[in-house]
């Protein structure tokens, strides 16, 4: 292979492989390898692919199979992450123009093959970390150690491996100079951060918090992807205190009933769920709450699904998001008997969301008539072609949630504040302090 000095790299699936990426990419150019944003020009194609269902590995797969079949003479496609790591061997054998396959966390191989010296890269040089937006992704953990029966995850990534706080400390306050105003702290669970290097169960988040609410004290620190079981007093207390931790949880339930629960080997005592979320909006009144559960779980009965839209109805979310079942080998649940129709899980979904959209509009509408802090990541115009921003405020992580929509002027990047003055089921709008009012319609929004 002739010696590369572009590349194009392309990252599918969730923010934690966004992280991967970010990392390789400092690699590649601290190798001196360029970035380029058209695969045609590249001497090195790289695709981090996506494996956490099934739904996933054909997107990984179609664009793995894109990118071959448009390969020039000379070009290197390298096709690496989470589902390679469970079908390497039938990704390359399945499509003839993919000259070489990593599993995960092999970056520092890729590097190599691409010639870079990474035994000579100590550290990365701060000019290296690049922020897309005012937000950044902080990944504080990587693998699990929890038994789901759903989740292929552990055979992925294998079991929990918490990256050192001083790290952490560091890189939070790299991205910080770089121009984040926010970092979304992930991993596969965020609150099991620490027991791998021997701290009691539930007890290194706030801690950790505390530190890089220090370390980075302009910067919003957001929480992503918590267990239910380690939702502490101690974690509550933490998110109350800290000025730079924002109000928002992100607690994947899985499921309302506890029948179904156990069978998920998840968390099934309802009463407990019950009381963390009582507590959490005692602490924080204005906290806002995520979760997602799965439609369809291996012998879900009628009145199994009815105890989740219950559970969903008395809680009250303010953003859930519902996924059918995805069977996955090397998982418990893969064997089990019961396996629910394809349609039945799709019509339990849409019966969940169009219950879910109404109580997301209910807990939006809340926001009306309040003043917000905004991170502006877009601006356009609306149709009488009066300047428009959209962004998010606390009440809305990136990619997932809804977006504010607010006449006015502001520039990418920048905070402002802005009054709600109305709200949908997923999106607000509003006005930049200073400017006009809302308009729901308008020209597109562009970064």
């Amino acid at each position: 292979m002739a010696v590369p000095r572009t590349y194009h790299l392309v990252t599918l699936g969730c923010p934690k492989n966004d992280v991967d990426s970010s990392h390789l990419a400092r690699l590649l150019e601290g190798g001196e390898l360029l970035p380029v944003a058209d695969p045609r020009e590249a001497d090195a194609i790289i695709v981090n692919t996506c494996g956490f269902i099934e739904q996933s590995q054909a997107q990984s797969m179609a664009a793995v199979k894109e990118l071959a079949a448009a390969k020039r003479d000379g070009q290197t496609l390298i096709v690496a992450g989470c589902m390679t790591q469970l079908y390497g061997r039938e990704v390359k054998e399945g499509t003839p123009g993919i000259d070489h396959v990593f599993g995960v966390g092999q970056w520092h191989e890729v590097a190599k093959l691409l010639q870079v010296d990474v035994d000579a890269i100590y550290d990365i040089p701060e000019s290296n970390v690049r922020v897309a937006g005012p937000s950044a992704y902080l990944k504080i953990s990587d693998g699990c150690d929890a038994p789901c029966t759903f989740c292929v995850i552990p055979k992925i990534k294998g079991g929990l491996r918490s990256a050192p706080a001083g790290l952490l400390v560091k890189e939070a306050q790299r991205l910080a100079a770089a121009g984040a105003k926010e970092l979304v702290l992930v991993g596969q669970d965020t609150t099991a951060w620490g027991e791998d290097l021997g701290m009691p169960a539930g007890s290194g988040l706030p801690g950790l918090l505390r530190m890089l609410s220090e370390a980075v004290p302009g910067t919003w620190l957001r929480l992503m992807y918590a267990y239910p079981s380690r939702v502490t007093p101690e974690l509550i207390a933490a998110m109350a205190e800290l000025p730079n931790v924002v109000h928002y949880l992100d607690v994947p339930l899985q499921h309302g009933s506890e029948a179904v629960l156990r069978r998920m080997k998840r968390p099934h005592n309802l009463e407990k769920v019950h009381r963390f979320i009582e507590e959490l909006r005692a602490a924080m009144p204005d906290i806002v709450l995520r979760t997602s559960f799965i439609a369809g779980f291996p012998g879900e009965t009628e009145a199994e699904f009815e105890e989740l839209l219950a559970f969903a109805q008395a809680v009250e979310f303010d953003h859930a998001g519902c996924f059918t079942y995805s069977r996955q080998q090397w998982t418990g649940a893969y064997g089990m008997e019961g396996q629910v129709p394809d349609e039945v899980k799709a019509e339990r979904r849409e019966r969940f969301m169009a219950m879910q959209q109404e109580i997301s509009a209910r807990r939006a509408a809340r926001f009306i008539g309040r003043e917000l802090d905004l991170l502006v990541e877009g601006t356009g115009e609306d149709e009488d072609g009066r300047p428009v921003v959209a962004g998010r405020t606390y009440r809305e992580a990136p990619e997932v949630d809804g977006l504010v929509f607010a006449r006015g002027r502001a520039e990418p990047g920048e905070r402002v504040r802005v009054r709600i003055e109305d709200a949908g089921a997923y999106d607000l709008f509003g006005r930049v302090l200073g400017g006009g009012g809302p308009r729901r319609r308008g020209r597109a929004i562009s970064p």
